[in-house]
């Protein structure tokens, strides 16, 4: 079972992670985020964070490496102004998994 963390982001943003012992990769482009995490998904990490401004990004990756046991891919926001897309995919998540939403306690209208 995989059991490494990583974080992908720019430097600024993912550098406070280091110090809890994630590792910590930097990308400030969709093409460095997503090559990372092709590289750490074939390295077997358990769960890789990654700044929300770069997995809005890469939505067709994301999608892939969700259907894959590991890693879990969590978009985090990061210093900048958040937009809110981790919080939706884990919303959308928890909806698909259990046909309401918890979060923000509303029904599924499917």
């Amino acid at each position: 079972m995989p059991n490494k963390l990583a974080v992908i982001g720019d430097k600024d943003s993912v550098l406070a992670f280091k110090a809890v012992g994630v590792e910590v990769f930097d990308a400030t482009t969709a093409e460095q985020a997503a090559s990372q995490l092709k590289k750490l998904t074939a390295e077997r990490y358990a769960v890789v964070f990654i700044a929300e401004s770069l997995a809005e990004q890469i939505p067709e990756l994301l999608a892939k490496a969700k259907l894959q046991a590991y890693p879990a891919v969590v978009p985090i926001p990061t210093g900048r102004q958040p937009s809110g897309f981790g919080m939706q995919g884990i919303k959308s998540d928890v909806e698909k998994a259990i046909g309401v939403d918890i979060l923000f306690n509303k029904e599924d209208k499917q």
